[in-house]
């Protein structure tokens, strides 16, 4: 683990090192026994299968295509993890709770489109347990309140393929039902790899009202809540192992807006077209005004 942990701090320093990491060591976040302690019991024996861990008709992204995309890599004392995220601001990105819970240290990257390779646009800066907020009302043992911010050793940044993700404005009470959402992130993509993806990749399907999603989850109440936001998994489309923390935006005004980020799925599998839950982002916007820098 110390290793690790010097691995992530000798990589901030300067970012045509990143090439170096060693991702043998950096795990999707639902391989961590923390992720795993948020569900129910009834679902524990789900964690001894292996499921299905494929996105179908998951796309490449174009480089630069969502330049608000952040590739997470906490440091915890059994191991480095990897989430996705969003830059809210130069200083501050937004996350998911379980992915920076407890975190002793971490990094994040941004601009990247190839995890494995050196590109001119991307960012490695460290964060370190002090910079991270997770909600108040979070608890490992549960999935609620599954919201986090991070604030980054120094400032990001801005060029072309980097840029902060706009959030709801206030007083926006949408729902969002029946738009488009787009998930983005590295997370796994095939039925017969157990690695994640080197390239950013994307799904899109429509954004389901709260009613349909609790009938899909067999109305589970303590599941579903209006603090949450779910997503179609129509045609096996869905975010997978290691997108846990990443952005689901809508189209609008010419930009992508984020409603939503990913916090859990199916633990029977990715692909067999349960809806994905998100973090609801308007649920959470004061919070998110209050502790950070976003304006």
């Amino acid at each position: 683990m110390k290793t690790v942990l010097l691995v992530i701090a000798a990589l901030a320093v300067a970012s045509a090192e990143l090439v170096n990491i060693d991702w043998s060591q950096v795990k999707p976040i639902e391989e961590f026994d923390h992720y795993w302690a948020r569900i129910p019991k009834e679902w524990q024996f789900l964690r001894e299968l292996t499921p299905s861990r494929r996105i179908t008709n998951g796309q490449e992204a174009t480089p630069g295509q969502f330049p608000y995309q952040v590739l997470v890599i906490s440091s915890f004392e059994n191991g480095a993890a990897l989430c996705g995220g969003s830059i809210l601001t130069r200083n501050y990105i937004l996350t998911a709770a379980h992915c920076v819970f407890r975190v002793q240290i971490g990094l994040a990257i941004m601009g990247v489109h190839d995890r494995t390779a050196f590109e001119p646009s991307e960012q490695g800066i460290n964060f370190e347990a002090s910079g991270v907020r997770v909600h108040e009302g979070y608890s490992q043992t549960n999935i609620r309140n599954d919201i986090a911010v991070v604030r980054l050793n120094h400032a990001i940044d801005f060029n072309a393929r980097v840029q902060p993700v706009r959030i709801p404005a206030a007083g926006d009470s949408r729902h969002f039902a029946g738009l488009t959402g787009t998930a983005s992130g590295f997370g796994r993509w095939t039925d017969s790899s157990t690695a994640t993806s080197a390239v950013l990749r994307y799904v899109s399907n429509p954004i389901l009202t709260e009613a349909d999603c609790l009938a899909r989850w067999d109305n589970n109440a303590n599941l579903i809540q209006p603090q949450n936001i779910c997503v179609s998994g129509e045609g096996g489309r869905s975010p997978c192992h290691g997108d846990s923390g990443g952005p689901l935006t809508i189209a609008e005004g010419g930009s992508s807006v984020q409603v939503g980020i990913v916090s859990f799925g199916s633990t029977a599998g990715c692909s067999i077209g349960m809806p994905a839950v998100y973090v609801r982002v308007t649920h959470f916007r004061q919070w998110i005004v209050d502790n950070t820098d976003y304006a």
